[in-house]
């Protein structure tokens, strides 16, 4: 596989987590979860649109594969500013990935640097270049929040001086934190268990929701909102979700509840987004599925 084999995963990704059922709260093939503007194929539309933008992430990365990582931070954004717009053409204005745009984007970036280098593409390194990249940008991004208007800031930054969470922006400087402690135990050992991809999903879901300081519903809701969705993944979890009857059950109801209280864990399905791609990545790299190295050359690939 060349270069493009990162594209393929990001955009496998995205498609892997609309298509997780059941998920509460979310878009998935069943439901609509807790919203209006949005459907299964809404999602589809827009992952049909990004698949482009992974590949020029990944093509960033291996073409400054000369520089140090941290230097890629800037030609992502700009890459993902133009990634956003095609999403918003293909949905109507619907935001429906932007937070996958930012995650999977960065990672995709770290990946094509890390391969055209011939280094290890490991969950823990790209993880380590990611924060490597976004050292200091929660800071600078609400350096001067205090001092704007109470009606111009962005809901980021209005939960920023509430409740103190970064966001997306913590998220990666921590290097995936949250993916890498939570997330990920579990969804490798369901996968070594021989749980089909989707119920991984679902059960990973739950471990996201219950640990992650999911902005999504902070956004819509409150701590309070956020501390009851958190303690219900938690209890669902107790049941062995999609791997017993009653957890199966569980997971379904939990789904009818988050609906019924309007309660999206949408930056939690951003983080498995995350999870599987970073999962399939490393294993397809230590099976030899990618090209582990290329020449490092000054003007790119060689």
């Amino acid at each position: 596989m060349q270069i493009s084999a990162i594209g393929d995963l990001a955009h496998e990704a995205m498609l892997c987590e609309v298509s997780a059922t059941p998920k509460p709260g979310l878009v998935d093939r069943a439901t609509n979860g807790a919203h209006r503007d949005m459907d299964f194929f809404t999602f589809l539309s827009s992952a049909t649109a990004l698949r482009r933008s992974f590949d020029e992430f990944a093509r960033i990365g291996a073409n400054h594969a000369v520089e140090a990582a941290a230097s890629l931070l800037p030609y992502l954004q700009a890459a993902g500013i133009v990634a956003e717009r095609r999403m918003f053409a293909a949905t109507n204005g619907i935001n429906t990935h932007k937070g996958m745009i930012f995650s999977l984007g960065l990672l995709a970036g770290a990946a094509g640097w890390a391969m055209k280098r011939g280094e290890a593409l490991t969950t823990d390194h790209l993880c380590t270049l990611v924060a490597e990249m976004c050292e200091g940008l929660t800071a600078a991004a609400y350096a001067h929040v205090e001092e704007k208007p109470a009606e111009e800031r962005t809901k980021g930054e209005a939960m920023f001086l509430r409740y103190g969470v970064t966001g997306v922006r913590g998220e990666a400087e921590s290097g995936f934190a949250t993916v890498r402690f939570f997330a990920m135990p579990v969804y490798r050992r369901r996968r070594e268990e021989g749980f089909c991809v989707n119920d991984a999903l679902c059960d990973t879901l739950l471990a996201l929701i219950g640990s992650n300081m999911d902005t999504n519903i902070l956004g819509r809701h409150d701590m309070a909102a956020l501390r009851y969705a958190q303690q219900a993944a938690r209890n669902v979890a107790m049941l062995d979700g999609m791997h017993t009857e009653a957890g199966c059950k569980a997971i379904r109801a939990l789904d009818e509840d988050f609906t019924e209280r309007w309660i999206s864990p949408g930056g939690s399905a951003d983080l498995l987004a995350v999870t599987h791609f970073l999962y399939e990545l490393e294993r397809r790299f230590e099976q030899g599925r990618l090209h582990q190295a290329e020449p490092v050359t000054a003007n790119g690939f060689a």
